[in-house]
C-alpha cells in the first residue's frame, strides 16, 4: 500500500548525523512494506531520531499521529521484564529462588524452578491442552488457575520454550502476589510515568480513539497451519503454543476488550518514542536525566543468562535468555552482544545497547509474517547502529 498515489507525510525530527534513519524509514513505506509506523532512537539521553508516519488503518484515511498508539505484541514482554527486575531491586523476591515459595500451587515449580528459570521459558508450561477461547484470555483467575494445574511439556528448568502467550500470566501472578498490583500498574507506576513513556499494559478506555488497526497478516499467515508446519519442520510445540487461542489481529486484538486487559506477554500498546525512553534508560543504567527507575546492579541481573545457545524446543532454534529479556542473538540489536531486549509478531521491536547508551523503540501497525523483527526493523536496527558507529 506504499508508495503511489498515497501520500505518507512523513514527519518527526532528525538529528544531524541521522538522515540515514530517516531515509531507510521512508523507504519502508516506497516499497509497499509500510502503512503506519514510528521509529525513536534516544543516545546518552538525546533522543536523535523520532520519526512517523503512514495511517491508522488499511484504507488510509486516518494519519498516523506522534503520539498514535498500537498493539506491539511480544515488544511488551521486555518492557514487563524490566518492570518485574524492580520487585528484584526492591527485595520482594529473587531470581534464583524456587517460584514455589511465591506461587505454591503451580505444579511446574514442585522441583524446585527457579524464578529465573520460570521467567525465561524453562517451565514447560508453553501452552495449554485444554482448549483457551480469546474470552478466557481476559479471566485472570480463569487463565492461571488453568496453568497452575498444567503438566509441563517437559522436566521444568532442563529445556526452554517459548511461552507465547502464557508468559504474561505466569509474571503477573508472580508480580500481583508479591506486591498486590498488575503489570499493568507497575508499569504505570514505576516505569512510564516517570520516564513520561508513552507504553500501557491494559490500555484506558480514554486512550482507544488515538490506536492504530493491526492490519494482516493474519495468524493463520503468521503462523503455519499444523500440516504446513509439519512440512516444513516447524517444531511440533510451535502451532501448539501459539494457537490455542489464535489471536486475529484485526478481529480479535483490535478489539475493545483486548485492548483494556492485562496479557503482558502481548496485548502492551505504545509507540516507538515510548518504548525507546523505557530502553534508553536501561541502557544508561536505569537513569534517565534526574530519574533512576532502578539500579545498574538490577539491570545485570535482570539480563544474566539464563539459557544459552541451545535450541528452543517451540521456536527451533538457539536463543540467549536473561529472566524473561531477551539478549542479543545473531545480532538482532545490533553488533554488542550485551545488548538486549524484545521483538513482537510482525515486526515490532524495542532494545537497549549500553555500550552505546541507546534505546530504541520501532512499532507498526502492518504485520510481516513472522513472530519477531523483519526486513523494516532490521534495517533501522542497522541504519541506527552505522550512524552511531
Amino acid at each position: 500500500m506504499g508508495g503511489g498515489m498515497v501520500d505518507f507525510s512523513i514527519r518527526g525530527d532528525v538529528a544531524p548525523g541521522f538522515d540515514a534513519v530517516a531515509e531507510v524509514f521512508e523507504r519502508n513505506f516506497t516499497e509497499d512494506i509500510e502503512v503506519g509506523a514510528s521509529f525513536c532512537a534516544v543516545v546518552n539521553g538525546v533522543t536523535v531520531v523520532d520519526l512517523w508516519g503512514g495511517y491508522c488503518d488499511q484504507n488510509c484515511t486516518v494519519p498516523w499521529e506522534s503520539d498514535t498508539l498500537v498493539n506491539v505484541y511480544s515488544t511488551t514482554k521486555g518492557i514487563a521484564s524490566s518492570v518485574v527486575a524492580t520487585l528484584v531491586e526492591q527485595g520482594l523476591f529473587d531470581y534464583d529462588e524456587p517460584v514455589a515459595n511465591y506461587w505454591p500451587e503451580f505444579r511446574a515449580g514442585e522441583g524446585g524452578l527457579t524464578i529465573g528459570q520460570f521467567l525465561s521459558h524453562q517451565s514447560g508450561v508453553c501452552g495449554l491442552r485444554e482448549t483457551v477461547t480469546i474470552e478466557d484470555l481476559y479471566d485472570w483467575n480463569v487463565m492461571t488457575s488453568r496453568i497452575a494445574a498444567e503438566v509441563p511439556h517437559w522436566e521444568p528448568g532442563t529445556a526452554v520454550g517459548y511461552h507465547a502467550i502464557l508468559w504474561g500470566f505466569l509474571a503477573g501472578e508472580l508480580a500481583l502476589r508479591v506486591s498486590g498490583k498488575t503489570l499493568g500498574t507497575l508499569v504505570h507506576e514505576r516505569l512510564a510515568k516517570p520516564l513520561d513513556a508513552d507504553f500501557y499494559i491494559g490500555l484506558p478506555e480514554s486512550q482507544h480513539g488515538r490506536v492504530a488497526d493491526l492490519i494482516g497478516p493474519n495468524r493463520a499467515r503468521i503462523l503455519p497451519d499444523p500440516a504446513a508446519a509439519q512440512a516444513i519442520n516447524v517444531p511440533p510445540l510451535f502451532a501448539f503454543a501459539l494457537q490455542n487461542p489464535t489471536i486475529r489481529p484485526y478481529r480479535d486484538a483490535c478489539s475493545p476488550a483486548w485492548r483494556v486487559a492485562e496479557i503482558a506477554a502481548a496485548n502492551g500498546h505504545g509507540n516507538a518514542r515510548g518504548i525507546a525512553r523505557i530502553y534508553a534508560a536501561l541502557a544508561q543504567g536505569g537513569s534517565s536525566g534526574k530519574v533512576q527507575v532502578m539500579q545498574p546492579e538490577t539491570i545485570a541481573k535482570m539480563t544474566r543468562q539464563q539459557w544459552g545457545l541451545v535450541d528452543d524446543l517451540v521456536l527451533g532454534r538457539p536463543m540467549r535468555r536473561g529472566s524473561g529479556i531477551n539478549l542479543n542473538t545473531d545480532e538482532q540489536y545490533g553488533p554488542n552482544p550485551l545488548a538486549f531486549g524484545h521483538s513482537g509478531a510482525g515486526g515490532s521491536i524495542g532494545f537497549a545497547d549500553p555500550q552505546r547508551r541507546l534505546g530504541v523503540g520501532y512499532a507498526m501497525n502492518q504485520m510481516q509474517p513472522g513472530i519477531e523483527a523483519d526486513t523494516r526493523g532490521s534495517r533501522l536496527v542497522r541504519a541506527i547502529i552505522n550512524c552511531i558507529g
